[in-house]
């Protein structure tokens, strides 16, 4: 199929055929990170821009790593010394960004529905790099393409994700994307943290880590976001551990092949253990590396749709 979306805003909104022709695609350009010379001319003479409004490592770092392998030049914009300090609002930065040529902006923001303002008040491309508790798709299509890698297949896979499933777009991405692929998805969390209607779409519900693990091929750990506790109603962090953490004992209990997962950045001691993170379960630092393939793939992507509209102007 083709590719015909300006921008990529989030897994809901992407078909089955589309979220498989983006795997289909990272597949292709994971061979270039094996290459002595890691690079292709695939994006050479376009402007990527990393608009970050919160902070982050691997994704802001995957994304610059990933335009540069497609030959792309990349500007970080860190908003703690832009001219959002002084009052400048998302949209007039963006489209100041437009003005100077830019061919594709990748933003992280604290608000949900932020990326697809932006994008709907703006002709060049729009990746959401996370946005408030909404979506996080580009780490969601890399844990997916780990799955597909680990497992050979989504479909029919038994998935669970585990942790603050109320305050992550990362589990939001997963979910849609997983349950069109075919995946059968639970969500394992104390009652405070599973948001309301959950299962609407389409996973299922248990309080029970033990219960998770039982048939689970895989499961993904989510990090506890204590910074957005605002109502003071999260376990204690101790408490949690106990009674929800992933630790090797419970994993003895779970199938011997088990994928073990965490989108990052890890509470060590607080939704996992050390012994599990870093054990022979884990692919946590391949989910790394499978995100420079995957983001080069969108980027590619998104890119391939602006030249097509920028021909129709011409």
């Amino acid at each position: 199929m083709i590719w015909r979306k300006k921008d990529l805003l989030g897994l809901e909104e992407l078909s089955k055929e589309e979220l498989e022709l983006i795997l289909t695609t990272a597949a292709s350009f994971k061979e270039v990170s094996a290459r002595e010379i890691k690079k292709v001319p695939a994006l050479r003479g376009k402007t990527v821009v990393n608009l970050f409004y919160e902070p982050s490592t691997r994704t802001r770092v995957s994304f610059e790593v990933a335009a540069k392998r497609l030959s792309a030049d990349v500007i970080n914009i860190a908003t703690e010394t832009s001219s959002v300090k002084k009052g400048e609002t998302l949209i007039d930065t963006g489209r100041n960004i437009q003005a100077l040529k830019a061919d594709i902006i990748v933003v992280r923001h604290g608000s949900s529905g932020a990326a697809a303002m932006l994008a709907r008040h703006l002709s060049i491309s729009v990746i959401n790099a996370g946005d408030g508790w909404h979506e996080h798709p580009t780490q969601g299509l890399l844990d997916i393409f780990t799955l597909k890698e680990k497992l050979g297949k989504i479909e029919g896979a038994m998935v669970s994700v585990v942790g603050d499933i109320a305050h992550s777009r990362v589990a939001r991405s997963n979910i849609w994307g997983l349950t069109k692929l075919g995946a059968k998805v639970t969500v394992c969390a104390p009652a405070v943290l599973i948001p309301p209607a959950i299962e609407q779409m389409g996973v299922r519900i248990t309080y029970d880590i033990d219960e998770a693990l039982a048939n689970a091929d895989a499961i993904n750990v989510l990090r506890m976001q204590f910074e957005r506790d605002e109502k003071a109603v999260f376990p204690e962090q101790l408490e949690y551990f106990k009674k929800f953490g992933v630790t090797k004992d419970r994993l003895k209990k779970a199938k011997k092949n088990i994928i073990v997962m965490h989108p990052g950045p890890i509470n060590r001691g607080i939704e996992i253990s050390n012994e599990v993170a870093d054990g022979a379960n884990s692919v946590i630092l391949e989910q790394v590396t499978n995100g420079i393939a995957v983001r080069m793939a969108v980027l590619f992507l998104v890119s391939q749709v602006q030249d097509k509209r920028d021909e129709v102007i011409n």
